[in-house]
């Protein structure tokens, strides 16, 4: 089956294809010429995933899922939460996000943390969404150099490494993408 990952992120692209394997054929937005910016203009992840779903099923006729994950910091009042790719500026960029979330953390004991995904999937005009959550906690300066985002100072619960510390394979059985994949997986082969 053929299905569109509603991303222009290639780093998603490729977890998303190595959770998925060679069950599906996933292309990204630039493989089928969509290269403007989806508006996430929504105030939850739900709302967002279902707002970029919902403009390539409509605009490239297309069936299609889209994720929105968020980081939410319990020291925080769950921020960055929605805004976690923006939380330092519109630029996205991951480095001066994490530098935003330490010095917010700085002088927090309580560092609990915890990533969720949503995917909002659009198959024949039917939507259903699936989501993902792993517990975890937020580290004091930066370790690995795998992953993206947030990874290198998100330990998942019952580790003792970040998400960057750990192979793709090994993130990808617990992370929060992962779960929901899994789900939406189940529910595509049923």
């Amino acid at each position: 089956m053929k299905i569109c990952f509603a991303t222009h992120n290639p780093n998603k692209l490729k977890e998303v294809r190595q959770i998925l394997g060679d069950r599906f054929d996933v292309v990204g937005l630039h493989d089928i010429g969509c290269d403007e910016e989806i508006p996430e203009d929504g105030i939850t992840l739900d709302e967002n995933s279902h707002i970029k779903a919902a403009f390539v099923a409509k605009k490239f006729k297309i069936n299609c899922f889209a994720d929105d994950t968020g980081l939410e910091v319990e020291a925080l009042d769950g921020a960055p939460g929605v805004y976690s790719a923006r939380y330092a500026g519109e630029q996205k960029d991951n480095q001066a996000n994490i530098r935003l979330l330490l010095e917010k953390l700085q002088g927090h004991a309580n560092r609990r943390a915890r990533f969720r995904t949503v995917i909002t999937l659009l198959v024949d005009g039917v939507e259903h969404q699936f989501d993902g959550v792993v517990d975890g906690h937020i580290t004091t300066e930066l370790k690995g150099h795998e992953g993206f985002g947030y990874d290198p100072v998100f330990v998942p619960e019952g580790h003792t490494t970040t998400f960057a510390e750990m192979s793709a394979a090994a993130k990808n059985e617990i992370s929060h993408r992962g779960r929901a994949m899994h789900k939406l997986v189940a529910f595509l082969q049923s």
